[in-house]
């Protein structure tokens, strides 16, 4: 966990008195909508189909058991008892009244947790592995590198106001789970052949109206210099994007107009202006950052103790062992994963209860510490092998222990239409009926790792582009229609999915992935071959066939 000081509390605590008087403001008619939209949306507030939302950051995922508490707090108090967590490491709560904000704001602003920045043409909550600092080979712990961005970015007068909103993403694993490839910036930290460690920085990636997969822009940036080379990037996207069209404003439109290698020719000249000024990183402002970093005391524990030989003699327990236990760095621990996937449950969404009782078994099991994941999923990530069986059943009498994760359940998903002004059809119904139709956990076993994504419209906040099977709400004639795409992925192979075929109305959306799934099935090759290798050797056409052969 990180330890904010006391300038992070100043400026936290100042935002809340500075929009309660905005609020006021509004709701005495002193402000009109159209004045209130900009200072709202830089608190992270939306006007959507029913109400205000509020988004509030989880920086780089990591909540403390008393900032969860805070969030429990928040959505019984102020919201309808839940929260739903995103694929960007936010929370959003969508009944709050305009009048209770300002008190929600304060009330969060008490644990060092709030709403800015997550909207707005600003850079945007920067996100980083759910599995940061305690994953197996890791070259180090990328959090301290997103906490340098996330100071570096608050608030910072050059680019509080671009062309449009700005994503950041960050790994140091092999394995990326933080999608790095498809934000604005994407950062891997990485040795290079001297065994130097630095990064390889990603530009232009996106998803919504017009996907991009991120092309390398430098395959090596030092710790030294990451920072003014980011900068250097953020001047360039500041002078040159366009600012005439919002479809054309986003950074990947600018680098594949350019070229990546113009646009790193102007990157290049931007930054030997500047890389030996202020933001040149010296090694202790580094390890300064660094200290505030505080790590668990973890014992000397055995990765096979009795505790654990005994529970899984137990299916149930076993089935949920091999699904949701990662191997951890430190030898006898655990990363536990905590289902949001519920069978015929909304994606995302999280009880006050829920939350409240994963704060107290966070602090009773991994240190007070919880994490929050792209794929819509917590995790505890530092649970001792020996206390696995009992933190089974606490999690599985709450609901979050469903042993679909990586599987065809666990399934991300927008809001859609049930909650949002843009989207043009459902998210979550769609979503609930497939969880039906594969409820059984021996079938969802045997078809193996596929992420199903669906998104109501095109904006993409559910990064259907990427998912293994991509489903996009579309609005023909005033119904609801989905459009289908197969063979995505948002790992270190990230690749955008190919269209199957044309859209299908709502209720046959759970059809046509049975389809898809059972035509899979019958065409691997092996039962280790994956969804989506099996789709990047046949191509689309079998799956076509298949899912159109009677419709």
């Amino acid at each position: 966990m990180y330890a904010y000081d006391e300038l992070d509390r100043t400026i936290v605590n100042e935002r809340v008195l500075e929009f309660r008087d905005q609020v006021a403001r509004r709701l005495s008619g002193e402000l009109t909508e159209d004045e209130f939209k900009s200072l709202r949306l830089m608190n992270g507030v939306y006007l959507q189909l029913h109400a205000y939302m509020l988004r509030i950051a989880i920086p780089y995922g990591t909540l403390s058991s008393k900032q969860m508490r805070a969030l429990a707090h928040v959505a019984r108090k102020y919201d309808r008892g839940y929260g739903h967590f995103t694929t960007r490491q936010n929370i959003q709560y969508n009944w709050i009244k305009l009048a209770e904000l300002p008190d929600a704001l304060a009330d969060l602003a008490e644990v060092g947790i709030h709403g800015m920045q997550t909207s707005g043409n600003c850079i945007r909550n920067v996100t980083s592995d759910q599995w940061a600092g305690v994953a197996p080979g890791e070259v180090e712990d990328p959090r301290i590198w997103a906490e340098i961005l996330r100071q570096y970015s608050t608030l910072h007068p050059e680019f509080s106001f671009l062309p449009r909103k700005f994503k950041f993403a960050i790994t140091a694993s092999e394995h990326d789970r933080a999608a790095i490839k498809v934000h604005d910036i994407g950062l891997r930290i990485h040795r290079n052949a001297a065994g130097e460690t630095g990064f390889e920085v990603l530009v232009g990636g996106g998803l919504g109206r017009t996907p991009f997969i991120g092309k390398t822009i430098n395959e090596f940036v030092s710790h030294r210099d990451i920072l003014s080379y980011v900068e250097a990037i953020l001047r360039v996207y500041n002078q040159y994007g366009r600012r005439d069209n919002i479809y054309k404003a986003r950074i990947k439109i600018l680098v594949h107009e350019l070229g990546i290698e113009k646009f790193k020719q102007e990157v290049e000249e931007e930054w030997v202006q500047m890389r030996d000024g202020a933001l040149a990183l010296d090694n202790a402002e580094i390890e300064d950052i660094r200290s505030r970093f505080f790590y668990p005391k973890y014992e000397k524990l055995s990765d096979t103790p009795d505790e654990l030989k005994k529970a899984l003699l137990n299916p149930n327990f076993e089935a949920w062992y091999k699904n949701s236990v990662a191997e951890h760095k430190q030898p006898g621990y655990g990363i536990v994963t905590l289902s949001l996937k519920p069978v015929g449950g909304p994606p995302g969404d999280a009880t006050a209860e829920q939350m409240d009782e994963i704060a107290d078994l966070a602090d009773k099991y991994s240190f007070g510490e919880i994490r929050v994941g792209h794929e819509q999923n917590l995790a505890l990530p530092h649970v001792a092998r020996r206390d696995l069986p009992a933190l089974w059943r606490a999690l599985d009498r709450i609901g979050v222990a469903t042993p679909n994760v990586n599987l065809v359940t666990d399934i991300i998903a927008c809001p859609g239409l049930d909650y949002c002004s843009l989207a043009n059809a459902r998210s979550i119904p769609i979503a609930q009926e497939i969880t039906r139709r594969f409820a059984n956990h021996d079938t969802a076993n045997l078809i193996g790792r596929l992420h199903i994504n669906i998104s109501g419209c095109i904006n993409a906040c559910g990064h259907h582009h990427v998912g293994h099977i991509g489903i996009l709400g579309v609005e023909k004639n005033g119904e609801e229609f989905y459009q289908i795409t197969i063979g995505g992925r948002a790992d270190e192979n990230a690749v955008l999915g190919h269209l199957v075929g044309p859209a299908v109305p709502f209720d046959q959306v759970a059809d046509v992935i049975e389809d898809i799934v059972e035509a899979y099935l019958a065409l691997r090759q092996r039962p280790q071959e994956l969804f989506v290798d099996a789709v990047k050797r046949l191509g689309v056409e079998p799956f076509k066939e298949r899912v159109y052969a009677t419709r």
